[in-house]
């Protein structure tokens, strides 16, 4: 069974950087499909990134401030997180596809597998 691990999370202030990661057991390699959502207080899950292996799509709002990586040797995926603002206080969360999908969805009903959250918090 699949289990995603997440670290990294912490506080900020504007303007700065965090790195979130998210390590995959019981898989001898990351699945295919994974992503990184987050929630805010009293707001519905949003989709934030995704990898597929074959490329990396981004929501609009975080395509030019965060990029979505993938370290195979460490079963472990990245989000770097830039120019941090206030809104992006969140929980953070990755999440995996089941096997036999290859494809991202901003969806979160498609992703079986979740991380515990990480909470980052931007403030000055």
């Amino acid at each position: 069974q699949l289990q995603l691990v997440e670290s990294g999370g912490g506080s900020v202030q504007p303007g700065g950087s965090l790195r979130l990661s998210c390590e995959a057991f019981g898989m001898t390699s990351l699945p295919v499909v994974i992503a990184w959502f987050r929630q805010a207080p009293g707001k519905d899950r949003e989709w934030v990134a995704c990898s597929n292996i074959y490329d990396q799509r981004y929501g609009d709002s975080y395509r030019d401030r965060f990029t979505i990586s993938r370290d195979r040797a460490k079963n472990t995926i990245y989000l770097q997180m830039t120019n941090l603002k206030p809104d992006d206080t969140s929980v953070y969360y990755c999440a995996a596809r089941p096997a036999e999908y290859s494809y991202c969805s901003p969806r979160v009903s498609d992703y079986d597998f979740w991380g515990q959250g990480s909470q980052v918090t931007v403030s000055s």
